[in-house]
């Protein structure tokens, strides 16, 4: 233990004397470590955003029905070009088939101008549902009411806000009871929904909710719906998941050795095609941070053979006074680790910064992970190791003699 410490000392002192060759040195180390942090904590960030934005939109205990599945190739998406759209009749089917269903919502998503006296929202996000949206877990009203049964049922023009639609259409303006808008028809304001901030600087917060009926009578009764399904309890969501699906097949007259042309998709359907899609992030920066700690690597490596040859008659005289192989073993490899872990808290600090300003100057979110704070640091005490043991085995193996003999 005395010998370790002894070495890690000699280290440091060695490492002060020479601050700026040591930090040149470790510059590599310092931009891998630096990547694995920066990247590592915007995109852990990205994806707790985006995973938290997509369960708000699927409950853990639902799937949606759409006309397209979500596809991986080109003959799969020309495929699911000519898929049939889902009608109110499939709605029906799945509702009367399925005894493991508790609720069936259809809706239409389309975007429109609404407009409130000299106040325009531009192509924000119109839905059309049915009463079931009530029954969602993500409903929920800040100010005023719900649609109510009877509303939806008759078809009635009346909508529910998002918390920035109403704020940029009235300001201090109370919006409950008042009429805006949207593509040109009449709509009373009924509701107000509470804030659900921004996804990438994009705000969530800018819609409105209408009866489907009503929906359909603006933009028309054409366009495919999308149905979201919840079963009668939680873990009866695969088999409701499979009666859905025999249902729709059903009802469309599929035989068994044809494909469903339709899409069933849950929550984890996404989170899987995002999760494939951020691989390619962690991929390349595989690649950057391989490249950057063999650049580092190598100058260690040289800069070590340098202090080497630099120290050839100190070496002699240790090993003159008894020093055996292996300390001047360890004393070359604990002054390259050294070295190149102090890269690595380097890289770490710099980590850290970066993604704390990125954070702050764009809408990209930030979590610092710790274990990307340990992988960074103990990659670079493994380059200090494997690049270092060269240097080191050659300081070992040197003659005190002939190491006394040089000036």
């Amino acid at each position: 233990m005395n010998q370790v410490l002894e070495a890690f000392a000699l280290a440091l002192q060695a490492i002060w004397a020479n601050k700026l060759r040591s930090f040149l040195t470790v510059i590599g180390n310092v931009v891998a470590v630096t990547s694995i942090i920066a990247v590592v904590s915007l995109v852990q960030g990205l994806n707790a955003s985006v995973e938290a934005e997509i369960q708000s939109q699927f409950a853990a205990d639902a799937f949606s029905v759409q006309r397209r599945p979500l596809t991986q190739t080109d003959e799969e998406d020309l495929r699911a070009e000519s898929n049939p759209r889902v009608t109110a009749e499939d709605a029906a089917a799945i509702r009367t088939f399925g005894s493991t269903i508790g609720m069936v919502m259809a809706e239409n998503r389309s975007s429109a101008d609404v407009k409130y006296r000299n106040e325009t929202l531009e192509s924000i996000q119109i839905r059309g549902v049915t009463r079931e949206y009530n029954d969602l877990p993500s409903t929920q009203i800040d100010r005023g009411r719900a649609i109510t049964p009877t509303e939806f049922d008759d078809g009635r023009a009346v909508g529910i806000l998002g918390f920035d639609a109403a704020d940029r259409l009235f300001g201090t303006i109370e919006p409950l009871n008042k009429i805006i808008t949207v593509a040109g028809i009449h709509v009373r304001v009924v509701g107000v929904a509470p804030q659900r901030g921004a996804l990438l600087g994009q705000s969530q917060d800018e819609w409105i909710v209408m009866p489907l009926r009503a929906y359909q009578r603006i933009f028309g009764t054409r366009q495919s719906l999308q149905l979201t399904v919840r079963p009668s309890s939680p873990d009866l969501l695969p088999a409701a998941m499979d009666e859905a699906r025999v249902a729709l097949r059903v009802e469309r007259r599929l035989r068994a050795s044809e494909p469903d042309n339709f899409g069933v998709l849950t929550a984890d359907t996404f989170l899987s095609l995002y999760n494939q899609a951020t691989a390619g992030i962690f991929a390349i920066l595989i690649g950057v941070v391989s490249l950057s700690l063999v650049v580092g690597g190598i100058v260690i490596m040289n800069i070590m053979l340098m202090v080497v040859s630099e120290r050839t008659r100190e070496i002699g005289l240790r090993k003159s006074l008894g020093a055996r192989r292996r300390d001047i073993l360890w004393q070359i490899l604990t002054e390259s680790i050294t070295l190149s872990t102090f890269g690595g808290i380097c890289g770490t600090g710099l980590g850290f910064l970066f993604a704390w300003v990125i954070s702050r100057v764009s809408p990209l979110p930030a979590i610092i992970e710790p274990w990307s704070v340990a992988l960074g640091i103990s990659m670079t005490a493994i380059v200090g190791l494997g690049f270092g043991l060269y240097p080191a085995m050659r300081a070992a193996a040197l003659d005190p003699i002939e190491a006394l003999r040089r000036e």
